[in-house]
């Protein structure tokens, strides 16, 4: 029987729809069905977004009675497309320029269909097998490009927020470890008294970051109970890297007042900026101080099979490293993983259950990633990166990363030189962060309201889609490229759109408000 039109009244009926040896064929009936679907709907889609509004979408999801089954696939399809295939934000359009949200490649959906029907759970050896070994293996592999040693480890997570929050953990179980034993730490200065209780090193743990690292860091102190006011802010220079001067100055400025820096968190591909902090320099004063040095290489592990790697010089030293192969490696989300020099310190987060991985099987030797791991079911996201690199090879990901770095550096020229148009820092990366700057007039605040209804505008026509920012207390515009397809003619194209959408506004303004210069 078809599970796209089968009727189920009789509740003997609901074994049908398993997943099984019986029911294989519907399911490969089912699937083709809505790939078909959807392939169809990327093939037919011609911008990247259909402008709908929240007021006009939500009472069609909310009027779907969810207690009345359709019992039929095509129907429930018919009805996906009403309430979410028409109006979806497609990333794979290239006039979608907005976030860290890239195209895949369908290798990796391939791995998609596998992991989400063989269901396998990455938590236990016992109920993945061969999934461990895999994602072993790509942990070591991703370990080797980084560079970080015989004793690197790590495991897949979610996304780059929880592999911060489980570097941040660790960094902090470590430095108290090492503060109630006095081991590796720099003498403190006279007068300080040495810790003998945990309640003694908490209050005087410190993180330092760029004022340009990302959210989660702060997100993860609070979360680890420290206070985002444990995150010391450095400020970041022209180019929005670190200062690794400033640096140096907290880190002392710690160590006289008695403050502890459990981390120093650098990073390899800024959000807003793209902007890669000076690795080799932080690596330096980590070692100092000894402060565990970790790296939010989310945006910038692409750089790991790019020709542009000594980009990422110095993240060899690092004690933790943040990828998320859903950004530069072009995998669906999520695919995500934090890496460690010292599999010791995984420590920190292995918890033993009789009744999921008992410490007799660490003795027999038997391989539990939960063991590594904050989380403990765990899809198999591994499997879309091993897939890509099997059939495409890493260094044609490299390419597609390569390709988006250039346009990029072809996108800042092309603002650099338009003069409806301020840019703020050339790109390391993929990032361009720029402001439509009237040419009537330059009062900050009208420059302010005419971006940010300019990137408005552009959202609810579903022409282009941007991001937006504030750089100095003001609203930037925000390019970012992770698409291959975009060219140079798109992003002009969007530029004129902007500049259209601002003139509109200016245009209704009263003439008051364009004083001359």
């Amino acid at each position: 029987m078809d599970l796209l039109a089968r009727p189920a009244e009789d509740p003997a009926d609901s074994r049908t729809y398993l997943l099984n040896q019986k029911t294989a064929q519907d399911y490969r009936t089912a699937v083709s069905e809505s790939v078909a679907r959807v392939g169809a709907k990327i093939a037919g889609t011609d911008r990247p977004f259909t402008g709908i509004t929240v007021d006009g979408l939500a009472p069609a999801v909310s009027g779907i009675d969810l207690d009345a089954p359709l019992h039929d696939a095509a129907a429930a399809l018919d009805e996906l497309e009403e309430v979410y295939l028409r109006d979806a934000v497609y990333f794979h359009h290239p006039r979608y320029l907005a976030h860290l949200n890239c195209p895949v490649v369908i290798p990796a959906l391939v791995g998609e269909a596998v992991l989400s029907a063989v269901n396998s759970s990455l938590d236990t050896w016992d109920q993945s097998a061969g999934g461990t070994l895999i994602e072993r293996r790509l942990v070591d592999w991703t370990a080797e490009r980084i560079g970080l040693g015989e004793a690197a480890d790590g495991i897949f997570t979610s996304g780059g927020s929880q592999s911060n929050l489980q570097a941040m953990l660790l960094a902090r179980d470590e430095a108290c470890r090492r503060a109630l034993t006095g081991a590796d730490l720099p003498s403190p200065e006279p007068g300080t008294p040495a810790p003998s209780r945990l309640t003694d090193v908490l209050p005087r743990l410190r993180i330092l970051t760029s004022e340009c690292s990302h959210f989660s860091i702060r997100k993860s102190a609070t979360l680890l109970g420290m206070g985002a006011e444990a995150v010391i802010s450095v400020p970041s220079d022209e180019t929005k890297r670190m200062r690794t001067a400033d640096l140096a100055d907290e880190l002392a400025r710690c160590h006289r007042d008695g403050l502890i820096p459990m981390a120093v968190v650098a990073t390899a591909g800024t959000t807003d900026f793209g902007s890669i902090d000076p690795l080799p320099e932080i690596a330096e004063l980590c070692d100092r101080y000894g402060a565990w040095m970790h790296v939010d290489a989310a945006y910038g592990c692409g750089l790991l099979v790019s020709r542009r790697r000594a980009l990422l010089s110095g993240i060899e030293r690092a004690d933790s490293v943040t990828v998320d192969y859903h950004k530069s490696f072009f995998q669906p989300v999520s695919s995500s993983a934090v890496l460690v020099r010292d599999r010791a310190t995984l420590k920190h987060v292995t918890y033993h259950a009789d009744y999921l991985n008992p410490r007799r099987m660490a003795e027999r030797r038997i391989p539990n990633q939960v063991d590594k791991s904050i989380q403990t079911t765990r899809r198999f996201d591994a499997l879309k990166l091993w897939l890509t690199l099997r059939i495409m090879g890493a260094a044609a990901v490299g390419e597609l990363f390569d390709d988006v770095i250039d346009r990029a550096a072809e996108a800042w020229k092309l603002l650099h030189d338009d003069p409806r148009f301020s840019v703020v820092v050339e790109p390391q990366l993929s990032t361009l962060v720029f402001r439509y700057v009237p040419s009537t007039d330059q009062d900050p605040e009208l420059c302010d309201r005419v971006n940010l209804h300019a990137r408005d505008a552009l959202f609810a026509s579903g022409d282009a889609i941007v991001a937006g920012t504030v750089v100095d207390g003001r609203h930037h515009l925000k390019f970012t490229l992770l698409n291959p397809e975009t060219t140079l003619e798109d992003i002009a194209a969007v530029l004129d759109l902007i500049a259209e959408h601002a003139g509109a506004y200016l245009a209704e303004q009263p003439r008051p408000a364009l004083s001359a210069r």
